[in-house]
């Protein structure tokens, strides 16, 4: 193993421990339960978040197979030919990773207890925008956008910069629902921070 796949063992565990933690600190001290995939869902929209989830988990377990240099592969061989190898690409992918876990942390501590993955009617809390969240209303999916694009740098195959267009357009789609959710459920002062922040970056 050398710099990179450490690095991209160490992103994968800091991106699960960080979320775990998160979950067992709202569950725990305000009994919240956070996760809120397919409430209230059903149809089409009920599939994309499964299979988003889903995939995000494939994703990890992908990019682990590479770290250690496995042998063993989920996707067919093709999907692994290498596009693009060298060492600046890969520094740019780890800045690019790095950039996005330290955003992805930061969002975790503004959220507060806030934080839920998926839509939550019932225990919504409360509309956060202060700390990351006042350069940007989605600092969580432009975490995840920075990371797969930096993991695909760092390995160059095809396989990964599916995963990353994919995941791109996907998270789009996903803040476009919940801007709608959001909306009606915060009225004027969402639409009115919505006015003033970036739906990526400041404005």
């Amino acid at each position: 193993m050398n710099f990179f796949d450490y690095f991209q063992f160490a992103s994968v565990v800091i991106f699960l421990v960080i979320m775990v933690a998160k979950i067992f600190y709202l569950r725990l001290s305000r009994n919240i339960n956070p996760i809120a995939i397919g409430r209230g869902k059903k149809g089409f929209r009920l599939a994309v978040e499964l299979i988003s989830f889903s995939s995000l988990l494939l994703w990890m377990v992908e990019v682990l197979l590479y770290a250690f240099h496995s042998g063993f592969r989920i996707f067919p061989s093709p999907l692994h030919v290498q596009l693009v190898s060298s060492q600046p690409v890969k520094l740019v992918g780890v800045a690019l990773a790095s950039l996005g876990l330290a955003i992805f942390a930061s969002a975790y501590f503004s959220f507060g207890d806030s934080w839920r993955v998926g839509f939550d009617v019932k225990r919504p809390g409360a509309l956060v925008t202060s700390g990351i969240f006042s350069i940007s209303r989605n600092p969580i999916y432009l975490s995840l956008d920075l990371l797969f694009m930096g993991v695909f740098l760092i390995n160059g195959t095809l396989i990964f910069l599916i995963f990353a267009a994919l995941a791109i357009a996907n998270m789009h789609w996903q803040i476009r629902q919940e801007e709608e959710f959001l909306s009606n459920l915060y009225g004027q002062p969402y639409r009115n921070y919505c006015a003033r922040t970036g739906r990526y970056f400041i404005r």
